[in-house]
């Protein structure tokens, strides 16, 4: 004999509920168990879910979740019903769960009838004995994850309306809150609106079983119409028009505090047993608990909200010839407030200041420091001072201010890093002053981006008398310039090298609307499911962002516009060279030969050292490389004050210089001095070429 017809003979069926798929696989007894066509096959979960008691259904959830956590059997008495309700047989299900490897899992069991109840009886609730401990200890332990896991008073609420309570799942409920000696209604479920209207503004001592509860922190249960009709007959007719049967009544208590209701209300009768009432209690509780962390947590959210608002201005009217973008991205602990700001400044000469910076921490301290100093740089750019001396006396500023917190609790006097940008909207030119921040990036009309190297001074706040060089910065028509914090950079494991090269393709590729680079920028470092604002933001970051964006839009934007880029090598700063070389392969960062940018390198380097060494003063480095991709022309001059002219030499093996012109005569496309009146300049061209193929060389 086959097992299929053992299983029949005992009037056993083979039922597979794949919950993640939504479908159910029944074998032909399973299917006739369950009043649907007795043949084998796959059916939805909504065609047999309608054939369960709604009760019974809403249970089997909790029983099936405390087995996957037990790694047991999960058992339960499930009563069939017809279309108009009526219970025709009682199954009993034994089934074992197992992990799909996604949200749902997989439930294979059987299902056997049992003797009771007889068919034919009522569909009214009575309490399932069997399996009822165990399906409370799973439902209340999805319970208190889920609330634990609610970050609002709404999240709560929803939390609390979707709770399906095992055996006796309310159809609606109602939460009160308590404002003076008033009741409020802070939600409900299963209601429509306006039915909340007449139990909103209630006093505390109105006849009404949520008012006294609060009145006295006891719970009131009412298992029938007549016993409310008889205890609170004042209120009944207000109650009676929803059509319920029973209603518990239960206090919202923490720490000893009566913080309001929870009503459970139920269109079948609940006689409220002592298990019943253990789980409504429980269930109480741990709803007053998450009400009240959510009430913190809003409360915070409140505040710092109002401090990001206060603190983080708007970038003000509109910039003639200029656009203008921000974004701020606080780190989302604590308070969700920190040290980075940005600003923009309009000057008494007519032109605008650009300001980003970042102090030291993500705490409230942080934030209270940021505040003063961003007023201290607004008072001081007002006054009509130059960008090296407004970050001068920003220094002197936070130093002092810094000292003053100094009561032993911190570790050290903070400190603050800033960037300074006085913008002329009529030339496009940028005076530059940093202090320890990183430098700015200029994206030209084309989406070529380039770090631009500008000199700098220590961060303020480590030394009152700092300087702070000023780099002059010309942006031409199409060109952006972006100042941003080191959290941009460097989230995510970054350093300022790899953070460069991650987020200059979305610089380059993000060559139209301003808002959508911001927005780009942000979504490379923290993914597009980010929230980012130049307000406030709820969300969890390593280090606090902030940056600005300034393109300059007057006239046709041309799209083959030159790339330049100019540098300063002092005599005293030697190591500028280095910077000369590391700018100019920037600029060449898509150049098809990279032969010839070796090369470029090698002869800017050389032209410098000479400069340096033959000479009393400083070199003025500048390239531009001009014309449409693959068929460009780079030209490098190297400027300095003195008139005695270089010759070639013919240098033997041994010599450590006189290579520089033979090197440009090698590598080359053309080159040349040019006198200057006072001084000269050293040139060389290349023109952009198709690298050579080794392979078939």
């Amino acid at each position: 004999m086959r097992t299929e017809d053992v299983l029949a003979a005992t009037a056993t069926g083979l039922w597979r509920w794949d919950s993640g798929a939504g479908t159910v696989t029944l074998d032909a007894e399973a299917a006739r168990l369950l009043e649907l066509p007795a043949e084998a096959g796959v059916f939805r979960e909504a065609a047999v879910r309608a054939r369960f008691h709604p009760v019974d259904w809403n249970e089997i959830y909790g029983v099936v979740n405390l087995a996957v956590l037990e790694g047991t059997l999960a058992e339960a008495r499930l009563r069939i019903v017809d279309d108009r309700g009526r219970v025709l047989r009682t199954v009993r299900s034994r089934s074992k769960p197992l992990p799909t490897g996604s949200e749902g899992y997989l439930l294979v069991g059987t299902l056997q009838e049992v003797a009771e109840p007889q068919p034919g009886t009522t569909g009214a609730h009575t309490p399932i004995t069997g399996d009822w401990r165990r399906s409370r200890e799973a439902f209340l332990l999805d319970a208190g994850r889920a609330l634990a896991e609610a970050r609002s008073t709404a999240e709560v609420l929803r939390v609390a309306a979707s709770l399906s309570m095992p055996g006796f799942s309310p159809d609606g409920l109602a939460v009160f809150g308590v404002a003076g000696d008033r009741l409020t209604i802070i939600g409900h479920h299963g209601h429509t609106m306006g039915d909340e209207d007449p139990f909103t503004d209630m006093t505390l001592e109105t006849d009404y079983p949520a008012a006294e509860v609060v009145r006295t922190g006891r719970a009131i249960y009412l298992p029938s119409p007549e016993e409310y009709h008889r205890r609170f007959p004042a209120t009944w007719p207000l109650a009676s028009r929803f059509g319920r049967r029973s209603w518990a009544f239960l206090p919202l208590i923490v720490s000893g505090r009566t913080m309001g209701a929870w009503m459970a209300g139920f269109r079948h009768p609940v006689s409220f047993s002592p298990d019943e009432r253990s789980v409504l209690t429980t269930v109480a509780r741990m709803l007053a608990q998450a009400l009240a962390r959510a009430g913190v947590a809003e409360t915070e959210r409140e505040l710092s909200q109002g401090l990001q608002r206060s603190m983080m201005p708007s970038l003000g009217p509109d910039i003639p010839g200029m656009t203008v973008a921000a974004r701020y991205v606080p780190t989302g602990g604590g308070l969700q407030v920190g040290g980075d700001w940005y600003d923009m400044i309009p000057l008494p000469n007519g032109r605008i200041a650009l300001v980003i910076g970042d102090v030291q921490g993500h705490d409230v301290r942080a934030a209270g420091l940021m505040g003063q100093l961003r007023i201290a740089l607004r008072a001081y750019a007002s006054e009509g001072h130059r960008p090296d001396a407004v970050l001068s006396r920003a220094s002197r500023f936070l130093s002092g201010l810094t000292d003053a917190y100094d009561d032993g609790e911190e570790t050290g006097p903070r400190f603050a890093t800033c960037l300074y940008a006085e913008a002329d909207p009529e030339t496009g030119t940028l005076d530059i002053a940093r202090a320890g921040h990183p430098d700015p990036v200029v994206i030209s009309a084309d989406g070529t981006a380039v770090i631009r190297q500008t000199g700098g001074g220590l961060p303020l706040g480590v030394e009152t008398d700092a300087d702070y060089p000023t780099t002059q910065i010309v942006l031409e028509t199409g060109e952006t310039i972006m100042l941003c914090t080191d959290g941009l950079i460097e989230t995510g494991g970054h350093d300022m090298a790899t953070g460069w090269v991650r987020l200059r393709p979305v610089l380059e590729e993000q060559t139209g609307d301003l808002e959508k680079l911001a927005d780009a920028l942000v979504q490379a470092v923290h993914g597009p499911g980010s929230h980012y604002t130049t307000g406030p933001l709820v969300d969890r970051r390593e280090d606090d962002i902030a940056v600005l964006l300034l393109r300059r839009e007057s006239g046709t934007p041309r799209q083959a516009a030159p790339r330049r880029a100019a540098l300063t090598v002092a005599q005293a700063e030697p190591e500028r060279i280095a910077a000369a070389r590391q700018q100019l392969r920037e600029l060449l960062h898509d150049w098809s030969d990279p032969e010839q940018v070796d090369a470029a390198v090698l002869m800017i380097s050389e032209m410098a050292t000479n400069v340096l060494l033959h000479t009393d003063g400083d070199a003025l480095v500048v390239a531009e490389a001009t014309g449409e991709r693959g068929k460009r022309r780079l030209r490098v001059d190297v400027a300095d004050g003195s008139d005695e002219l270089p010759h070639k030499r013919q240098p033997g093996e041994m010599a450590s210089s006189g290579r520089g012109l033979v090197l440009m005569e090698m590598l080359a496309d053309a080159w040349g001095v040019d006198p200057q009146g006072a001084g000269k300049s050293i040139w060389f061209e290349l023109y952009e070429a198709e690298p050579v193929d080794a392979a078939g060389a």
